[in-house]
């Protein structure tokens, strides 16, 4: 998967990713929205997870 770094998010959307923060910890879960800033919102089975992009490392799909 290659393209803008939105474009990618865009087209992840509705699928499980791993996102990476700084601090080294994980979430797993399907990505349910994000914006402009890489803010991201990340769902699994219990939470809802919003995610500020200036912490986040990588987003793999």
């Amino acid at each position: 998967m290659s393209g803008r770094p939105l474009d990618v998010l865009e087209a992840a959307i509705g699928d499980i990713v791993t996102v990476q923060l700084k601090d080294g910890e994980e979430f797993v879960g399907t990505l349910t929205g994000y914006d402009q800033h890489m803010n991201v919102v990340v769902e699994d089975d219990d939470n809802t997870t919003i995610i500020r992009g200036d912490n986040v490392v990588s987003i793999t799909p």
